[in-house]
This record gives C-alpha cells, sequence and structure tokens, in this order.
C-alpha cells in the first residue's frame, strides 16, 4: 500500500462549545482523535478563525449577528441547537478549519483531509441555525475552494440526514454539484427525489433518499449506480464530504445499519474519485455522529481509506426496496447524467 499524505484539522477549543448534555458533545471529537492516535504518518494541520467576510460566502449579515448575539449570551438558536459563550467562536474555527483543509490540498502540502471539527454544520442555511448546526462548514469551503481557482465541486454527504442547507445554498448552481444519501423520510424533512435544482443548477442537486435498516451492499449500489457515474461526468476540481457517521448501525438518532468497515468503504470509494478526477484533491468535515465508540472506529476506517488502505468488500447485494430506490433516482437524473438504465 502506498501511504498518501492524509491531514486531520484539529483544535483542542473544539471543545469549547459546550451543549449541556447534547448528543452533539465536545467528547465527540475527544473520541475521534484518541482513536486516531494509532494512525501513523497523519499530517497535523492547524485551522484558523473564518473572517465574517468569509462566513457571508454563504450565509446573511443578520444570520451571522444572531449567532453571535445568542452566542453571548448563552441563548438556543432553537430547540435543537445551543449554544455558549464560547460557541461563536468555535464555530469560526470550525468554518476556517475545513478552509486550512482546503489550502493544505491545494499548496500540495497533502493529498487529502480529514477536519475533526464542531459544531456541524450542513443544516445551516443561509440565515437559519438548526439541527445542531450553526454556519455551513462545507458550503463556506466549497465557495473558499472556488476563490482559491477550483471552479467545479463535487460534495459528497454521507450524513443520515439530508443536507437541507448545503442543498439550499447551491440549490441555482451549476458550478457546484452536491449528492446526498439519506435516511426518507427523517429529519429534516427535505431530500426527495424530485428535489434536482432550479435555473443554471437543475440537474446538479442529486438526492438518493434511501429507506430505514439499509446496510453496507444498500449503500455501495447507492455510490456505483449514482454518485461514480455522476460523478465522472461531471468531473470536479476537488471533492468535499460531509461526513456524518450517524448511518451506523448503533447510532442512536437514526436507523441504518451501516458497519464501521461500510465508512471505510465510502471512504474508498471517493478517495478513488478523488484520484482518478481531481489529483486526490480531497477535504472531508466531521457532521453527524452520536454513538462515540461507533463514530471513532469509522472515522478511524475513513482516515485509513484516506491514507490508501483497501477495505474489504462486504458479501451481499443490496435489498430489492433499495434497488427500487436507485431505479428511481436514475429515472429522475437521466435527464441531466448517464446513469445507465438498469
Amino acid at each position: 500500500m502506498s501511504v498518501k499524505r492524509t491531514g486531520i484539522v484539529y483544535h483542542q477549543d473544539y471543545r469549547l462549545h459546550n451543549t449541556a448534555g447534547h448528543p452533539e458533545c465536545a467528547e465527540r471529537v475527544v473520541a475521534i482523535m484518541d482513536k486516531l492516535e494509532s494512525l501513523e504518518g497523519l499530517v497535523s494541520v492547524s485551522p484558523r478563525k473564518a473572517t465574517e467576510a468569509e462566513l457571508g460566502y454563504v450565509h446573511t449579515s443578520s444570520h451571522i449577528r444572531r449567532v453571535q448575539e445568542h452566542s453571548w449570551k448563552g441563548i438556543p438558536l432553537d430547540m435543537d441547537t445551543p449554544v455558549c459563550s464560547d460557541s461563536y467562536v468555535v464555530a469560526l474555527l470550525a468554518a476556517g478549519g475545513v478552509m486550512a483543509g482546503v489550502d493544505a490540498v491545494v499548496s500540495g502540502d497533502v493529498e487529502n483531509v480529514f477536519a475533526v471539527v464542531r459544531p456541524p454544520g450542513h443544516h445551516a442555511t443561509a440565515d437559519h441555525a438548526m439541527g445542531f448546526c450553526l454556519f455551513n462548514n462545507v458550503a463556506i469551503a466549497a465557495r473558499y475552494a472556488q476563490k482559491r481557482g477550483l471552479s467545479r465541486v463535487l460534495i459528497v454527504d454521507w450524513d443520515v440526514h439530508h443536507g437541507n442547507g448545503t442543498q439550499d445554498t447551491f440549490y441555482s448552481d451549476s458550478s457546484v454539484l452536491y449528492f446526498s444519501t439519506h435516511q426518507y423520510p427523517h429529519y429534516p424533512g427535505s431530500g426527495s427525489v424530485g428535489e434536482v435544482g432550479n435555473g443554471d443548477g437543475e440537474g446538479y442537486n442529486v438526492n438518493v433518499p434511501l429507506p430505514a435498516g439499509c446496510t453496507d451492499p444498500d449503500y455501495r449500489h447507492a455510490f456505483e449506480q449514482i454518485l461514480i457515474p455522476i460523478a465522472e461526468e461531471f468531473n470536479p476540481d476537488i471533492i468535499l464530504v460531509s461526513s456524518g457517521q450517524d448511518a451506523a448501525e448503533r447510532d442512536p438518532l437514526a436507523g441504518m445499519n451501516l458497519s464501521v468497515g461500510g465508512f471505510g468503504m465510502l471512504s474508498d470509494i471517493v478517495v478513488d474519485l478523488s484520484m482518478r478526477l481531481c489529483e486526490g484533491r480531497m477535504v472531508a468535515s466531521l457532521e453527524g455522529g452520536y454513538d462515540l465508540d461507533t463514530l471513532a472506529d469509522s472515522v478511524y476506517e475513513i482516515v485509513r481509506g484516506f491514507q490508501g488502505y483497501k477495505h474489504e468488500q462486504s458479501s451481499g447485494s443490496a435489498r430489492g426496496i433499495v434497488k427500487e430506490r436507485i431505479k428511481e433516482v436514475k429515472t429522475v437524473q437521466r435527464k441531466y447524467w448517464a446513469v445507465g438504465q438498469n
């Protein structure tokens, strides 16, 4: 195995976003970093704070002020999204951490990056914090990557919840392709097959809503049948991954059954795409995942995949209900992409 130079973004201040017993807790990043200590050859990438101008790539000034003021006062942004006095600054460091990952791969310091950041981001819209998310880290990083000269951005979101905020951000934009697998129906309620984008962005929003109970072969079928051919045709300059591990079989907030090794399999797929399509440039950002042991083990396998380790393929084939759902996705997406007939 040829070991790739893989960067890890982390800062101890990510623990300061104190959510007081909330599932999205500081222990999540602590567990991940403890697990990653056993991997050799990882390169530390220092995060920085995003500027307000950089937040403005995606968010309105009123949203930025609201997050800042609620944080100072310790007032939750909604019933699911608590904050403390440090939350605003930590959220700046999270968004800036993913941008630091982009810098690291653009400069060639590393081939790819996993950003162990919090709070997560993919539910945050231009003017609304929700679902544990304050600012949309990956969406901001996508715009930042474009400013660094990487004009075509593929976002792969395998969090069990649909990334409504990321979808909304790029819904009319053909320069960013958003691909999401997610449990459906489930929070936040968006992510149907027919949500394909509009205007210039029509066809550049690809939702693969999956029924509860999906296992490794189900996910492999979705990625092989939908993501791979569309990504090859889109031909991105960089791949960003919203890496939520809450599709895991033990996660308390969802009903999927993806194994730890299954996350490694997904990692292998996106690593292969990045090597073939965009010279290996890829940055993943932590989103969900709330069983601490499973979260840490899954990120470990993902990062091993980033380093070049090839995971064993699970046996078995996708369930009939999943194959039917993939056929529905193909029927819709065939208008825009060469996704085949079967």
